[in-house]
């Protein structure tokens, strides 16, 4: 099949503007001679190192530059929701490890963007700007993930240098990156009445892999194999200048970072989705059956329209918590409801996608198989759906 995602219909609305238009195209042209459907490799180190190779290729095209503002060199002067999200349902279509690259360096660098001191953003981001450092995002703990203020990492000062203790799990570039972004405690999180401790009191820091203290204690395989380690702390000094903002702010820190970026989980889920759909329909139309194609039955014609429906349904929602983010609007109920719709209505679209190519469907290394594998992940990481139900839910009931 030669794949090619078509954007002009959705470029169409009016969400987007001619610079948004123009990106997409420009990507879209990008993905379609660089990312190939041939496999990553089996082992560990086969999907490491095409990692790396894709954050490269994608600092050499100019794509990972809208991770970071301008004058860290980046490609726009704030961050643009819209665009990070075109990037990533265009990736997603191609190649889930590409979207993944692309997404890890906005996220894993978003806090130092957003209140580093200058001379710490001059130091790093340049480099995750033209990827040429790889990034990562080192908040979840094995008993704290959807609960953050359950985190048990914690901070002390030391003189010139902060000491680290703890454990951070399921970090995507965990074993393979230049730079983490770490939350720990430096105060312990206020008491409340119904037992539960406040997020207050985490800070954010920067750690390079070089630290003393600091070991990849596991690497994780997962279903969609890409890049995942259990990181271990002990007495792992920093100094007091990779302290990203002030003490405290971590939490309210990973928030905004993640406020930016949630959006285009809903993107990359709506890419898989696509990728899906188109692989449905063209196999339906050449798929002889009892003397017809598949597509010429009405059970297939009414799973095609569901799934089409679905599609656009979950890219309105996703694309409308974007722009309400880049225009300065409350995005905290739309972009749950955003990546709450697109991650499950993605699993329902290839599930049926996967139905419809029957056993062929569950071959190892077909298309429709490899994006089963992909979405599952999606439905969980940044907010399960399950949290996005209570965030909606407490939005709605304020």
């Amino acid at each position: 099949m030669n794949v090619q995602l078509d954007l002009s219909e959705r470029l169409g609305w009016p969400f987007f503007g001619p610079e948004h238009r123009a990106l997409a195209n420009l990507v879209t042209t990008w993905a379609a001679g660089h990312l190939s459907d041939h496999a990553h490799g089996e082992t560990r180190a086969q999907v490491d190192e095409q990692a790396r190779k894709l954050v490269a290729a994608l600092g050499a095209a100019g794509i990972t530059r809208y991770c970071v503002r301008a004058e860290h060199g980046g490609a726009l002067d704030d961050f643009d929701s819209r665009a990070i999200c075109l990037i990533r349902e265009t990736l997603a279509y191609h190649d889930g490890l590409a979207d993944f690259a692309f997404a890890m360096q906005g996220l894993g660098s978003g806090a130092l963007s957003l209140a580093g001191e200058r001379a710490l953003q001059q130091q790093y981001l340049p480099h995750v700007a033209a990827g040429t450092a790889i990034s990562a995002f080192a908040l979840s703990e094995p008993d704290a993930g959807s609960d953050v203020a359950a985190m048990q990492t914690s901070a002390r000062l030391d003189g010139g240098h902060y000491v680290l203790n703890g454990t951070k799990t399921w970090i995507s570039n965990g074993g393979i990156a230049d730079v983490y972004c770490v939350f720990a405690r430096t105060s312990p999180g206020e008491k409340r009445a119904d037992g539960t401790v406040s997020a207050q009191g985490i800070t954010a820091f920067l750690v390079e892999p070089t630290d003393p203290g600091f070991e990849v204690e596991q690497r994780i395989d997962v279903i969609a194999p890409h890049p995942l380690g259990r990181l271990r702390l002990e007495n792992c000094r920093i100094p007091v200048a990779r302290r990203i903002g002030a003490e405290g702010d971590g939490f309210k820190l990973a928030m905004r970072t993640l406020d930016i970026f949630r959006a285009s989980v809903a993107a990359a889920a709506l890419g898989f989705a696509r990728r899906a759909f188109d692989e449905a329909v063209a196999y339906s139309r050449q798929r002889a059956m009892f003397g017809k194609t598949l597509a010429d039955f009405q059970l297939t014609q009414a799973a095609i329209a569901e799934m089409a429906t679905a599609i656009d349904a979950a890219a309105l929602l996703t694309y409308r918590a974007a722009w309400q983010r880049d225009t300065g609007q409350p995005v905290t109920k739309t972009a749950a409801m955003a990546k709450m719709t697109a991650t499950e209505s993605a699993q329902t679209v290839i599930d049926r996608a996967v139905q419809m190519f029957g056993g062929r469907g569950v071959v190892h290394g077909e298309v429709v198989e490899r994006l089963y594998r992909d979405i599952r992940a999606l439905r969980i990481y940044e907010g399960a759906t399950e949290v996005q139900k209570l965030i909606i839910a407490r939005e709605v009931l304020k």
